[in-house]
């Protein structure tokens, strides 16, 4: 059996965080975990960084709704989920991802949640559980699932290096200079006919 894990942001639909900052005009809002490899520290960041700025859950979501996704992303999903099961595993939260996941058809999504106050500003977050992306691959495979695997930034590599087969799509030159044995895409057709080949 197998079972197809993708990353949502940058392989599906585009940036949340970088919309956001395009959006509200607060270009520091642009690093994502393509800049920062530790989650945690961005993340505590960028809560920061909102509170400095007074926004909140609202904001974010307003301008999410206006997000579609990738040209290409739902046909590849809607055939590859033809062939195949499919997990989006994400760092992104709940509170994000759902009009996303609409847009998309309602794929399978892992995610983290959000700690919103009654005034919207958002006050922490709750990861699902630790390296989530590698963790959730390491249990499927635990009762009996084969993973395929492909993603675009450090948070992806441990899911990727973890399974059978794993492929790099939109990612950074630097990312595909440091790992050369994982094949790089930039297209849905190149990264569906790799996926196709793996199962």
């Amino acid at each position: 059996m197998n079972i197809v894990c993708l990353d949502m942001e940058g392989v599906l639909v585009p940036e949340i965080w970088i919309a956001f900052a395009e959006e509200s005009g607060i270009p520091e809002l642009k690093r994502t975990t393509r800049d920062e490899p530790d989650y945690d520290k961005l993340m505590r960041w960028r809560l920061g960084v909102l509170k400095d700025h007074g926004l909140g859950l609202k904001e974010i979501q307003d301008v999410i709704g206006k997000i579609d996704p990738i040209p290409g992303a739902k046909e590849f999903l809607d055939e590859l989920r033809s062939i195949t099961q499919v997990i989006i595993l994400s760092d992104t939260f709940e509170e994000f991802a759902k009009p996303l996941m609409k847009k998309l058809g309602w794929p399978m999504i892992m995610c983290n949640s959000l700690v919103v106050a009654e005034d919207g500003t958002i006050t922490d977050f709750k990861m699902r559980l630790p390296d989530s992306k590698l963790n959730t691959v390491k249990g499927l495979q635990s009762i009996g699932y084969d993973t395929i695997a492909s993603g675009d930034s450090f948070n992806d590599l441990g899911m990727i290096q973890a399974s059978k087969a794993g492929f790099l799509f939109k990612s950074t030159e630097q990312i595909k200079k440091d790992y050369p044995q994982y094949p790089a895409f930039e297209e849905y057709d190149e990264l569906l006919d790799a996926i196709k080949k793996a199962l």
